[in-house]
């Protein structure tokens, strides 16, 4: 009885050549070529979405250069287990072989497992690859990112994934008939991601033999597997995501912004935290250019509290649509920005005794309230009395 093994498992390539996308890296000028063809590698941190090769071109180093490869997940492993590859390591060194660490999900490991590596990958006790979907920049500890050259990996192009579907189909399913269009559409599904559409041939041929069919079709495939939408509310994309929709806001592009916002919602957002953020829009980049920008968001927002999703998915759209194409002002923005500055500059200044209540006599005899000019009583209802401290006293916030 053979034993089953999925595609991405048993079709995971084992050379540089077989390897699909990522030409950026592997290419005949890509950096990682060049480091096997020199037959060194640094310690690297490999940061980009699922399914784009990160484990597997970990893997074609360690073979090409016939180090010892040694592969963590971190989310079940620990300090205990770094150390057990830790003793290997140096045994290695002794006889002059390099040791690869391959820690996948990098992000999980916490400070203080993160900075036992240091040492041994400062040393060169042992060579880490990390591998993340998630921005290094915020989490890997910064000394060990200082010690690690980063590479991005890209989504895969679906025009490499349906080729790769096509030859592997080939192989393994001769019997099944697949037109160009079901292996476009697969790829499409994958969202970019090798893995998935190969997950997505594998139960769509499966389904396929089940119904005895000879042709995958289209209806098929669509049985199979709804197309997944990439987004992780904790991680970089959430915060990619949010800053697409305040720049194509702020850029009077409602098509933009729409979809952004559409984005978010599919991928599972709290509405309420989109409603916020609109709100805040209204107030830093349209402001008193247009006041009513703010009551509507806030009326959103409460809709959104009351009736919840998916009805409330019309409000979000209906708000973006508005503040996109509202007039933009962001003087509150900037005149926010500009007294929080003075005030930790200059601290505590006090009030001008010009316009302090005269609450006593004693206050009436040292000053408070003396100079006063009562504004409507003015024949130009406009006075030009000192309001701001005295070492503010011309300062100028709003031109």
């Amino acid at each position: 009885m053979a034993i089953y093994e999925p595609l991405a498992s048993k079709y995971r390539p084992k050379t540089l050549d077989d390897f699909v996308g990522q030409e950026h890296l592997i290419g005949e000028n890509g950096p990682l070529r060049k480091f096997i063809q020199s037959g060194k590698i640094p310690s690297m941190i490999f940061w980009g979405p699922p399914g784009t090769g990160k484990t597997t071109l970990a893997y074609i180093l360690s073979l090409n250069l016939y180090y010892d490869f040694h592969k963590l997940q971190a989310v079940t492993s620990g300090k205990d287990t770094l150390r057990k590859i830790i003793k290997i390591a140096l045994g290695n060194q002794q006889y002059g072989k390099k040791t690869i660490l391959f820690l996948d999900e990098i992000h999980r490991w916490n400070k203080a497992q993160q900075d036992a590596l240091l040492p041994y990958v400062e040393k060169g006790i042992i060579i880490l690859i990390g591998a993340t979907t998630e921005n290094p920049s915020f989490t890997v500890n910064s000394a060990l990112l200082s010690r690690t050259k980063v590479f991005v990996f890209k989504q895969q192009t679906e025009e490499d994934i349906s080729k790769l579907l096509k030859r592997i189909a080939k192989t393994e399913y001769p019997d099944i008939k697949i037109g160009k269009k079901g292996f476009e559409m697969m790829a499409n599904l994958s969202n970019g991601d090798i893995r998935s559409g190969l997950n997505i041939l594998e139960m769509a041929t499966t389904l396929a033999e089940t119904t005895k069919s000879k042709t995958l079709t289209e209806e098929t495939i669509k049985e199979t597997i709804q197309k997944p939408v990439y987004y992780d509310k904790t991680g970089e994309e959430h915060y990619n995501i949010i800053s697409a929709i305040h720049k194509s806001m702020r850029s009077s592009n409602p098509d933009a912004a729409s979809y952004w916002v559409g984005r978010m919602l599919s991928g599972g957002e709290d509405p309420l935290y989109i409603a916020r953020r609109l709100l805040r829009f209204a107030s830093e980049d349209i402001g008193n250019a247009d006041p009513q920008a703010v009551i509507l968001a806030n009326s959103v927002y409460e809709a959104c509290q009351k009736i919840g999703m998916p009805e409330c998915e019309i409000f979000l759209i209906q708000l973006t649509i508005y503040l996109a194409k509202a007039p933009k002002d962001n003087t509150a923005y900037v005149v926010e920005r500009l007294v929080k500055e003075d005030i930790e500059k200059f601290g505590n200044l006090p009030v001008p005794l010009n316009i302090r209540n005269a609450e006593s006599e004693l206050m009436r005899e040292i000053g408070y309230g003396k100079g006063y000019e009562y504004d409507h009583d003015l024949p130009s209802k406009k006075s030009t009395q000192q309001c701001l401290p005295d070492k503010l006293k011309n300062r100028k916030y709003i031109n």
